[in-house]
Formats: structure tokens, sequence, C-alpha cells
């Protein structure tokens, strides 16, 4: 009994320091990768910026929190975009929404000083097969060098810059990717107004 007990806790002991190894070994490889993914996505939205600075975590007003809660919008990271000279572009605002037809769809919003849409870009969607191309085909490049207030979708064929054309049958998809563009275009007022520390 004695002895299986101590060959099960060598095993464990060693399963755990392979474990353990495995981890540190592919820790850096896959932050690394991570790092790419989000300059990418910066790069795809800001394509004049040379560099990206993460800015201190962003903190909505109330009024913007319960606004963006209520659409199912989390704001995460901000970045300043910047021209080789440190000149500031406007910002990158990464934003998910968790009301996707298949969960989360996570986008990088590039919003220029004067609050045009620079571009968007989807870094990732759980969408049905083909959705998430269409999405990035039909949806993305209406977003382009718009400045508008918000964006509303439609059925029916769009007619002004606020209006975005909905993907024929998955206009849960269609929604959910305005409500976050629409999303960033908040926090991107209330960031510029000062978010929480104005109130």
């Amino acid at each position: 009994m004695l002895k299986e007990a101590g060959i099960l806790f060598a095993i464990t002991l060693i399963a755990g320091l392979l474990l353990g190894f495995v981890y540190e070994l592919t820790k850096e490889p896959i932050r690394q990768q991570e790092e790419k993914a989000v300059q990418e996505a910066c790069q795809a939205v800001f394509a004049d910026a040379e560099h990206f600075e993460e800015l201190d975590a962003y903190t909505p007003s109330a009024d913007t929190a319960q606004k963006l809660a209520d659409t199912g919008i989390t704001i995460g990271t901000v970045y300043e975009a910047q021209d080789a000279s440190g000149t500031q572009l406007g910002y990158v605002i990464q934003t998910t929404t968790s009301e996707g037809y298949g969960g989360n769809i996570v986008l990088y919003v590039g919003i220029r000083l004067d609050g045009t849409v620079n571009d968007i870009s989807i870094l990732s969607i759980s969408e049905t097969p083909g959705l998430g191309m269409k999405a990035e085909d039909v949806l993305v490049p209406q977003f382009h060098n718009k400045n508008v207030k918000s964006f509303a979708y439609t059925k029916t064929g769009s007619t002004s810059d606020s209006e975005i054309d909905a993907i024929s049958g998955a206009t849960i998809t269609t929604k959910a990717v305005t409500n976050a563009v629409n999303g960033s275009l908040l926090a991107f007022n209330d960031y510029v107004q000062g978010g929480a520390g104005n109130e």
C-alpha cells in the first residue's frame, strides 16, 4: 500500500513538473503571438499609424456604463494611435459584444480625433460557419471612414452613412457588430470627456 502510494506520488510529482516546464516553455511564444495579433488588429484599423500606446484602464461614466451594459458591450483595452513622429492620430478601442449568434464577438475599432470611424477589425467571432467571413466581407467595409453619431442597420438598403446593410439571414450578427461599433463611439466620446473621472 505504501509502495503504491509512493509510486502514485512520484508520478504526480513528475507530471506536475512536466506541466510546469511545458507552461514556462510555451508562455513566451503565446504572449508574443497575442501581442502580434493585437498589433495586426490595431494596424488594420489605423494603417497610417506607426505606434500604438496602451493607455491606462478606461473607466466609463455611470451613464455610459449603463448604456454599454444594456447592449451587452464591454470595453477592453484602449490604445492611442500615433504616427512616426509620435503625433496622436486617434484611438483604437477593443470592444466585445456578448450578443453574437454564437457567443462573443471581439472587435477593434479605430476612431480618429474628430470621431470618424477609420476602420473596424473583427479579432474573433464564434458565429456559424460562413457568417464570420460574411461579417468581414460585408459588414466591416461599411464602417470605413464614416463620421456619424451612431449606426443603425437596415434590411432594405442603406440610404445614408449612418445605415449599415444587414447580412442576409444574419440579423443577429449584424446587430451585434453594429452595437459594438456604437459602443466604441460611446466610449470614445466619454473617454475624451474624462469618463468617470469627470463626474
